[in-house]
């Protein structure tokens, strides 16, 4: 490890130990206390200047991370070597210690690597002989006061050596941090005496143990943080592909090999010399990441959140390209490099299954329990595919689309050694092996597998050969989408979705996908159908729209992989749909008949309806955890059924006017009412209101129309969970006036609930019935009943005018967020054509707290009616949309009051101050 600070140019720079140690010899006083008192500032300063010279050599030099984390580790050691000779020369010498009165400081753990962060912890162990003495005592504890003092963040231990090597032997961590375990200061002999010990009580003999051990650690692990490298705010210490996976290699390579430093893993032949210099070059590159995220974190930080990966893209020198903006190819660049990590994890377990494994049976695995005979001049090796010689790709290069295909046929893994042969040997794969036709079949073949195609094309991937055999693929891999509503890189999130669909196929997610699981058996383009979730993204990061780009891809694509012109056409109609299905159902009114017509005439047929909606289904579930919900599932449910039924009878569907009638029928069979009750009941509804709503909440309105109209109850509020909407609905019941939809949004806001969907309702006599969905800020319904009558509460408070909402509102502390570290420019778009009856507006912004209180608010103001509302966020952005029409009923049509509604609506979107906003609350609900 000397070695290594000996290469730190300039070590002096850094700090100045000689001079140091100079200027704490000559402090004067009496007593330890008031020697460390005067000591603390000479090292607090030392250790600012250290860390400021840092600072400078990384902001000069943004990528050199090995250089600097040896730095700081540089920095630590210095200081506590200072401390410890301050401490036994001055504040408590022996001038006659005993054998028993032997001390020596050793860095374990990171720090014992000579690695180290801003503001990583500082892991030091005290080693004695035997049993601690006082004087021992006295020194370990002032020295780790001296250490607190200037600010630092100390984990330490203190054993005898017997201590050391019964707790070893006794926990997989201690044993590790040990393992790293670096001479610091003290006794020189006392070190070597643990590290022989160590050597010879805790590691012999038990390799085979430590191995499996940090294996199940760290597959843990992965599972812990999300068991994928490619996720968008990834931990880049725990994280799959970070720097624990390289540190796990070298623990590994320590404990079994002695290896001393990751350069001698070559002379024991588990790394080339190219596959050294790429664990070098991912190692750099985390720590150079890691410690800019120190710099600017100020403190112990290893997540890359939103809002610091632009920031640390500009400190490190990436700029925008055509396409690509400066953080999208940082992070691009992490994602390659967490893959790098990954392919040399591989390689190393590979060696060390050869190393460990028992005849015909691979290290802690289990074995093949069948062999197929026809594999291609591929040997089975331990129930892997292996190729039998160095120059195999070489001599046939289609045989590197064969090995996934066999993979895929025989249900068989690919041994490591294989796929870093095929990763090396991709560079074969040229434009005629891309027109092949046989290699085309076989590369369909996998695509399409009834078995698991997300497995084995996500193997390809990983050796490269997926982005060399298909280009435009190759250039989403490892690109991130900057945005909080994609968890995954783009490559990730398709292979995710084809996972998804095989399930989905499979019948396994039926409880989720009832309708998608039950209509998948009638889809005769399948082919087509995987093919198009592959490519639904893939023209992401060109500078244009992706659908149309991705639609001009499949174009091209098809053909070559032996598709026909049908399939063709299908595959290049759903990349260019893809979005048609989600943007129709959250965002648009579907009991407007209008909506469902402008849908079915792009979709036209029932095969494509059953494609889109399978594509839908996948693209959302694959966006990330806790995108889906049981709203979302409702609304392409409804969508799927009513543009069904057009498809299926065209203009013989039923009228407006007989489903209404129908509706009316069922809902009075449900309620068992006298005939002249429910006549009166009914009469008092437009046509509006038996349309938009389905029949299990007419059944719940008219309830409680009738608990409140007998009781005489002015105003009715019942909210009651949704299990099936994965919502709470919350219904109120209230004579109409201006602002009543404004007032409820903010009283749902404040007693923490999110509108998903409202519909508004005005009865012929004068009342309203309005329906809202509300979730809890994770998604889910409203199920407390305390929670449910502070809802119901607040409302009442906010319609009799109770309370002063604008100031409650503002009061309000806003949820801690990562939304600022993106722009989005309000903007609102109205159009007049998407419905027959209303003014459709739609709005898209940042999203925040009461952002709809405010934009219903800017309605009421405008003077428009709000008939129904939709609400969608996608992460950051939330784009509500709103269909309105003036005071008597009718479209918003005259250019002055359009500007004007959205002119208010901007500046609510922009979070603008309106100027009578708290006068307006001062106002009796009626007004």
């Amino acid at each position: 490890m000397a070695t290594r600070f000996e290469a730190l140019p300039q070590r002096r720079a850094i700090i100045d130990r000689r001079a140091l140690a100079d200027a704490l010899a000559a402090l004067g006083g009496e007593g330890p206390a008031v020697l460390r008192a005067a000591a603390t500032p000479l090292l607090r300063d030392a250790l600012e200047k250290g860390r400021t010279e840092i600072a400078r050599r990384l902001a000069e030099h943004p990528s050199r991370g090995a250089e600097i984390a040896a730095s700081y580790a540089f920095l630590t050691d210095q200081l506590l070597r200072l401390c410890f000779d301050f401490t036994v020369q001055r504040l408590y010498p022996n001038n006659h210690p005993t054998k028993g009165e032997r001390l020596t400081l050793v860095a374990v753990g990171g720090y014992g690597r000579g690695e180290m962060a801003l503001h990583s912890d500082i892991d030091i162990a005290f080693l004695t002989p035997w049993k601690q003495t006082g004087w021992a005592e006295q020194i370990i504890e002032s020295m780790l006061y001296m250490l607190w003092d200037l600010g630092l963040k100390v984990g330490h231990s203190s054993r005898s050596l017997d201590d050391m090597v019964r707790m070893a032997k006794s926990d997989l961590t201690i044993c590790t941090a040990l393992l790293e375990g670096r001479y610091v200061w003290g006794d020189q002999q006392l070190y070597d005496e643990g590290a022989a010990r160590f050597d010879r009580e805790v590691q012999a003999g038990t390799a085979r143990t430590f191995v499996t051990n940090k294996l199940l650690e760290r597959t843990a692990r992965h599972e812990r943080m999300g068991d994928s490298r490619y996720v968008v705010e990834p931990n880049l210490k725990e994280g799959k592909g970070g720097l624990r996976d390289l540190h796990t290699l070298f623990w590994i390579g320590k404990y079994v090999y002695k290896v001393r430093n990751v350069a001698e893993l070559v002379d024991k032949g588990l790394f080339t010399a190219d596959e050294l210099r790429r664990f070098r070059r991912a190692e750099n590159f985390l720590w150079a990441v890691r410690c800019h995220l120190h710099i600017l974190a100020r403190r112990a930080e290893d997540r890359l959140t939103f809002d610091v990966q632009a920031e640390i893209a500009a400190r490190m020198h990436y700029a925008d390209r055509p396409g690509r903006s400066a953080v999208e190819r940082f992070m691009r660049h992490y994602f390659l490099t967490a893959k790098e990590v990954g392919d040399l994890t591989a390689v190393f377990l590979a060696h060390l299954d050869e190393e460990f494994a028992g005849r015909g049976r691979r290290f802690g695995l289990p074995h093949l329990q069948r062999r197929p005979r026809k594999l291609d001049g591929f040997l089975l090796d331990r129930g892997r595919l292996r190729a039998p010689n160095d120059g195999f790709f070489a001599a046939d290069p289609k045989q590197l689309i064969n090995l996934f295909a066999l993979a895929d046929r025989h249900g068989l893994e690919i041994h490591p050694l294989t796929m870093r042969q095929a990763g090396r040997d991709a560079r074969l794969i040229d434009g005629n092996l891309r027109q092949d036709a046989k290699a085309n079949a076989l590369f369909l073949d996998v695509l399409t597998s009834p078995r698991s195609p997300e497995r084995v094309l996500r193997w390809m991937n990983e050796a490269g050969v997926f982005g060399r055999f298909m280009p435009d693929f190759g250039r989403v891999v490892a690109q991130m989408q900057f945005d909080m509503y994609h968890h995954y890189t783009v490559d990730e999130h398709s292979l995710r979705a084809i996972g998804l669909l095989s399930r989905i196929e499979k019948g396994e997610l039926s409880g989720d996908h009832p309708l998608m699981s039950k209509i998948f058996k009638q889809i005769v383009s399948r082919r087509a159908l995987y093919v198009s979730v592959l490519l639904h993204d893939i023209a992401k990061g060109r500078g244009g729209d992706h659908s149309i780009l991705g639609a001009q891809v499949a174009e091209k694509l098809c053909p070559r992989l032996g598709m026909s012109a049908a399939e063709t056409e299908t595959v290049a109609w759903l990349v260019r749909y893809h979005l048609l299905m989600s943007a129709t159902a959250f965002k648009r009114d579907l009991s407007d008949f209008k909506t469902i017509l402008d849908f079915t005439a792009i979709v036209q047929s029932p095969e494509r309806l059953r494609l889109l909606l399978a594509l839908t289904i996948v693209d959302i579930r694959a966006v990330g955890p806790g995108v889906w919900n049981g709203w979302k599932r409702q609304l392409l449910t409804d969508l799927y059924d009513a543009a069904e039924e057009v498809l299926r009878l065209g203009h013989k569907q039923r009228g407006r006017g007989e489903r209404v009638a129908a509706k009316r029928a069922e809902l009075e069979s449900h309620l068992g009412w006298p005939r002249d009750r429910f006549e009166a009941f009914a009469r008092r509804f437009p046509e509006s209101y038996w349309v938009a709503e389905g029949i299990d909440i007419l059944e719940r309105n008219a309830g409680q129309i009738a608990a409140a109209d007998a009781a005489g109850n002015p105003l009715s509020i019942v909210a009651q969970a949704d299990p099936q909407r994965g919502a709470t609905l919350v219904s109120i019941y209230a004579g109409d006036h201006p602002g009543l939809f404004y007032r409820i949004a903010g009283a749902i806001h404040l007693a923490g609930g999110n509108i998903i969907d409202a519909r508004i309702h005005t009865t012929r006599d004068g009342m309203a019935i309005d329906n809202f969905l509300v979730q809890d800020p994770f998604g889910q319904a409203f199920d407390d009943p305390h929670r449910l009558d502070r809802l119901a509460r607040g409302i009442e408070d906010a319609l009799a005018a109770r309370n002063q909402m604008a100031t409650k509102l503002a009061a309000k502390p806003a949820p801690r967020t990562r939304a600022h570290a993106f722009e989005t420019v309000p903007n609102v778009l109205v159009d007049n054509n998407a419905s027959n009856r209303y003014t459709v507006v739609e709005v898209n912004a940042g999203d925040r707290p009461a952002l709809l209180y405010a934009l219903a608010r800017a309605l009421f103001q405008a003077k428009v009616t709000i008939h129904s509302a939709h609400i969608a966020t996608y992460g950051e952005r939330a784009i509500d949309v709103f269909y309105v029409t003036d005071l008597i009923g009718d479209k918003i049509e005259t250019p002055g009051r359009l500007r004007t509604m959205e002119r208010l609506l901007l500046e609510a979107a922009g979070g603008e101050p309106e100027t009578a906003e708290r006068s307006s609350e001062r106002q009796p609900a009626a007004a």
